[in-house]
This record gives structure tokens, sequence and C-alpha cells, in this order.
């Protein structure tokens, strides 16, 4: 049976500088994000950015690309990982 953990369990599994990239889109991040928040930035709905995570889920940062995505977590001493 495949062990069922929590956000905080999840997190701690690999290592606390772990984060995971991943692409998304303009549409989810328009949807996902409160109105002040992207006010003033302009997103398509089928703009391809992506997205660093925290291993809890948690969203860090947004970009334009992978390298950029990749540059930041490291700049910050975090250990990013792709996510497909």
């Amino acid at each position: 049976m495949t062990p069922v953990l929590s956000k905080k369990d999840f997190a701690a599994l690999g290592a606390p500088n772990l984060v995971y990239v991943r692409e998304v889109s303009g549409a989810e991040v328009i949807a996902s994000s409160p109105v002040d928040a992207i006010e003033g930035i302009e997103l398509e709905p089928d703009q391809t950015l992506y997205a660093v995570h925290g291993a809890d889920g948690s969203r860090l940062a947004i970009v334009t690309d992978r390298d950029t995505a990749y540059a930041a977590a490291l700049a910050h001493e975090l250990v990013p990982v792709s996510v497909h």
C-alpha cells in the first residue's frame, strides 16, 4: 500500500530546499491569482510560463522561461527539479 503523506511530511522528505519547476499557462495563473497580485502585468491566456513550487506545493515564483526558473531557484540556494 502506498503511504499517504501530509503536505508537511512530503516537504520534509527530500530536503527543505527542494523545489520543483513546472510549465503553467497564462490562463492558469490568471485564474489562480488575486486580481491585485497580477494588476498591471500583461498575461495572455495561451502564454507559457514556468512556476517554481516548494515541496509542499506552495507556489514561490512564476517566470517567463525554464532557465530563469532554475536560475532563480539556484540563486536562492534551492535545488530545482522538473515536473512534467
